[in-house]
């Protein structure tokens, strides 16, 4: 995944300037951190995204030191704007429920959904083996025994069992496939379940946190995909968060 990028949350670099690689992701993700790779792609240039297709199948590069990364993806300032509590706690799940975070990157989410769910579990997805291991090492470290790092494929998220939410922040538009890919999810998920995307608005303005406008989707756009794959929209929030907007599938009956 991109890391799957396939995430957890990017921003956009200076308009104009060439930066490296780090220095990118640092920038692109204080929009995609959840994003988190898995399925970013942010590209080598702060304002720019890689459209090549690296060795996972995802558009964009990979991260090789999560630590490096945790800082960034989980600043105060991405709190501001990605409001992660507020996001969880709409989500009303059951303190048992089975949660699948596709593109987890570092955790952002995935730590919250196991601290909503005690009971169940929450399978913290993402393509990077680095990435994995580093979700594995950190629900060790906090102590979210319910937390399990999976590392899935380009176009599988390679569950361990089916789950009742499959969510996603930031991350559809880096997904190479998106149509393949959740179709294989819908073969993952238990009756009833709800797949979450969170992604960036089309009309955010040009200070907002995100991918460059020409990789921004619309929710329409994101629809069409899921309908293909076998879904149907179920619900659309876009008052709860300022730059992104928030939809729910469930499969097609």
């Amino acid at each position: 995944m991109a890391t799957l990028v396939l995430g957890s949350g990017c921003t956009k670099g200076e308009k104009g300037t060439d930066v490296s690689p780090s220095d990118a992701h640092a920038n692109h993700d204080q929009h995609d951190q959840h994003g988190q790779h898995g399925q970013h792609d942010h590209g080598h240039h702060g304002h720019g995204h890689n459209d090549e297709l690296n060795e996972h199948g995802y558009k964009g590069h990979t991260f090789d030191d999560p630590r490096a990364w945790i800082e960034r993806f989980e600043s105060p300032e991405r709190a501001a704007w990605q409001r992660p509590d507020e996001v969880v706690a709409g989500l009303a799940l059951a303190r048992d429920a089975k949660i699948a975070d596709l593109g987890a990157g570092t955790g952002y989410f995935s730590v919250r959904f196991a601290a909503a769910a005690p009971q169940g579990r929450v399978f913290a997805v993402d393509i990077e083996p680095k990435m994995v291991e580093w979700l594995s090492q950190r629900a060790a470290d906090e102590g979210h025994a319910n937390l399990e790092g999976v590392l899935g494929e380009a176009n599988d998220p390679k569950l361990p069992e089916a789950v009742d939410v499959a969510f996603m922040c930031n991350v559809f538009h880096h997904l190479a496939e998106p149509q393949a890919y959740f179709q294989s999810v819908a073969t993952q998920l238990r009756p009833g379940a709800r797949v979450v995307i969170v992604d960036f608005r089309k009309d955010a303005p040009e200070h907002a946190p995100g991918p460059p406008q020409s990789m921004r989707m619309s929710p329409e756009q994101i629809t069409e995909h899921m309908q293909a794959a076998g879904f149907r929209l179920a619900r659309k929030d876009l008052e709860l968060l300022e730059y992104q907007y928030l939809l729910e599938f469930v499969v097609t009956d």
